[in-house]
């Protein structure tokens, strides 16, 4: 069963002026259901994290400061919103549906977060709409619960991975990977396991030819037991933080080349969303549920 972690309250935690590239968080399900590919019973909302869970990967001062709303303006313009109490239960309730996504992979072989990708947010900070990092969050989950000894965290959000590959600098367990645009945010990038960095421009056939020739080798060398997935839609031509050029098929196609290799090598994946920006909210949407539609047809 496609099993589908959503974001039900951000509606009561962004403020107005990010309320459009956010909005797909309600869309997309909505969406899927309209076109019957889900029903109910796919989605679950789930609770929030716990502190003990988040202080694996987060510095105790920091979230300190997020949980007691003390976080100073500077770094709270850094993370670009305003903290609330909401909000931060919403950045705890989407690590949470991160970690029980990967429960459903480990049933299923796959499981969705709508929201989650904030894979900016380090050790210590936060910035680019990112406070908790989701992903990073779970992966350490599964670690310090021997659920996994072996993790491969592909990130093809047109962004870097800086905080993952931060957090995950020292950590051989862990293997990060980011194909992004070289000239886009953040611009102090960190230093993945790979790093791929693209110029703008970007084509489908450069970009698709590049996927195919490294991620095949990356699993065959680090044998992953788990990968998560960051499957952002901002690498399309029509994103306005992009720089890239790839069309929405091409973007299907790389999901379609993450899916085959799980699938073929019998490997678990969770998928968090990352980010998308083109202008008309419909291209953001149909992109996205094109890798829900990918996974409904190749896994089930």
């Amino acid at each position: 069963m496609l099993k589908i972690a959503f974001d039900p309250i951000y509606i009561h935690s962004v403020p107005l002026n990010h309320r459009f590239p956010m909005s797909k968080y309600e869309l997309i399900p909505g969406q899927l259901l309209h076109e019957g590919l889900i029903t109910e019973e796919n989605l679950f909302s789930p609770a929030m994290v716990g502190e003990e869970v988040i202080l694996q990967t987060h510095d105790e001062v920091y979230w300190a400061h997020l949980r007691d709303l003390t976080l100073p303006a500077k770094e709270q313009r850094r993370t670009g919103f305003e903290l609330s109490e909401r909000l931060i239960e919403r950045e705890r309730c989407i690590a949470q549906g991160t970690i029980n996504g990967c429960r459903y992979a480990f049933e299923y072989g796959i499981a969705f977060n709508i929201a989650g990708g904030t894979h900016h947010a380090g050790t210590n900070w936060g910035e680019g709409f990112c406070m908790l990092n989701d992903q990073a969050i779970a992966a350490n989950y599964l670690l310090n619960n021997n659920l996994t000894s072996s993790i491969l965290i592909i990130d093809l959000d047109v962004h870097q991975g800086n905080g993952t590959a931060q957090i995950f600098e020292t950590e051989p367990r862990v293997f990060t990977f980011s194909m992004h645009g070289a000239n886009n945010f953040p611009y102090r990038k960190e230093r993945s396991d790979l790093d791929i960095p693209l110029p703008d421009g970007t084509s489908d056939h450069e970009y698709l030819s590049i996927l195919k020739n490294t991620l095949p080798q990356i699993i065959a060398q680090q044998k992953p037991e788990f990968i998560f997935y960051l499957s952002g839609v901002d690498v399309l031509a029509t994103d306005k933080l992009g720089k890239l050029s790839l069309s929405k098929q091409a973007c299907k196609e790389r999901d379609s080349l993450v899916f085959e290799q799980c699938i073929a090598n019998k490997i678990p994946v969770q998928v968090s969303m990352g980010g998308g920006y083109s202008p008309d909210i419909r291209d953001i949407i149909d992109a996205h549920c094109n890798t829900f539609r990918l996974a409904a047809d190749l896994f089930f």
